[in-house]
């Protein structure tokens, strides 16, 4: 009898697969149409936004102790996130981005934290609030945070520069993660954007998701109430909330690599040359295989990762390999699809090389979801 293992099983329940049929809906009908005048306008249209809002996301992952009506569950997030990025990366950036906020608080936050912000996740349109972890500079280390928050009895003082801030311009609240200077550790504080000493720069134009604005924003001796810390003095658990922004990024990796597929394979079915459709080329055929083989292992690798994460265990090794895979395989699909579609792949009337930017774009999207 072998020890040490579990059994995962791969069937979602029923309230999982009918989340999952809305949101495959959602994705087709009203995200993939506009999904290009979207990037190349660089604003996802308000109605697909409060669309993906109505899905009930984000009130379905609060407990409904907090008022919500569900629990938070990294595997149906993992299921849900892959469909909206299948749809497009930017809306499903987007339309999460309360989520960055909402879900430590749910998961770290003080009884009085949760009952004061929680109410605002659960109202047909979430508040507008964002989280801020990524900063400046070629070799950012999520666990090296430059970024301090220094105690001065009941205040804290931050100081530091983040960019890559989703919604950053219409926020009304950040969840800035920083080194705390006394204790040595990683915490998330919340700061109202109002607050003396912040501000936010203009947008950045991005190679990819550009129809998602992400700002530069700077914290010059920001001071906060320390009831401001999440957790109070027991705070958060860094690690962990890192292993949850991973697996959310592999997630919408996966989404991506398989939206680049499908298309690539349906076009090459389609595509006649030399009187036979290019799918029945060897080369061809040999690489839509190779696609459909990485989509498959970078999904079961996130799936894994989100499974341990719902059962409480360190999942540090499971989060960053399945990051590290689904960000390359994404890469390598999407690749792989602009070269099915020949000299049609380069141009931006065909999705596929939109997916090609978006996916160069997830090594370095720590921190811009949540699951």
């Amino acid at each position: 009898m072998w020890k040490g293992y579990s059994v995962i099983s791969f069937t979602p329940s029923e309230e999982q697969q009918q989340l999952l049929d809305t949101i495959r809906r959602f994705a087709v009908n009203d995200v993939q149409p506009v999904a290009h005048e979207a990037d190349e306008n660089e604003r996802v249209p308000g109605s697909v936004v409060q669309t993906g809002w109505d899905l009930g996301l984000i009130p379905a992952s609060i407990p409904e102790d907090l008022g919500g009506f569900g629990e938070l569950s990294a595997v149906t997030n993992v299921l849900a996130y892959e469909e909206l990025a299948y749809g497009d990366l930017s809306t499903a950036l987007h339309v999460m981005t309360p989520a960055l906020y909402a879900y430590p608080i749910v998961l770290y936050g003080t009884a009085e934290q949760r009952e004061v912000y929680m109410p605002y996740f659960l109202e047909e349109r979430p508040a507008h609030a964002t989280a801020a972890l990524i900063e400046p500079g070629l070799f950012f280390d999520p666990n090296d945070l430059k970024t301090t928050a220094t105690p001065e009895g009941d205040k804290i003082r931050i100081n530091g520069s983040k960019v890559y801030v989703p919604m950053a311009a219409t926020a009304d609240w950040f969840l800035v993660y920083a080194k705390n200077a006394d204790t040595g550790k990683n915490e998330a504080y919340i700061v109202n954007a109002e607050t003396k000493g912040v501000t936010v720069g203009k947008r950045e134009a991005l190679m990819g998701v550009r129809a998602l604005p992400t700002h530069h924003i700077t914290l010059h001796d920001v001071v906060v109430n320390a009831s401001c810390q999440i957790g109070g003095t027991v705070g958060v658990n860094y690690e962990a909330l890192l292993n949850r922004s991973r697996v959310a990024i592999a997630a919408m990796a996966v989404g991506v690599a398989r939206a680049a597929y499908d298309y690539a394979r349906e076009y090459a079915k389609q595509r006649v040359q030399f009187g036979a459709p290019i799918a029945t080329k060897q080369a061809i055929a040999f690489m839509l295989a190779e696609m459909a083989i990485e989509v498959d292992s970078a999904r079961l690798m996130t799936w894994e990762a989100a499974w341990k994460l719902d059962r409480g265990e360190d999942a540090t090794k499971e989060a960053y390999l399945a990051k590290e895979y689904a960000s390359k395989a994404a890469l390598t699909v999407a690749d792989s699809a602009v070269q099915t579609l020949g000299g049609y792949g380069f141009i931006r009337e065909y999705p596929v090389e939109r997916y090609l930017r978006n996916a160069r774009g997830f090594a370095t999207f720590t921190g811009l979801a949540m699951v």
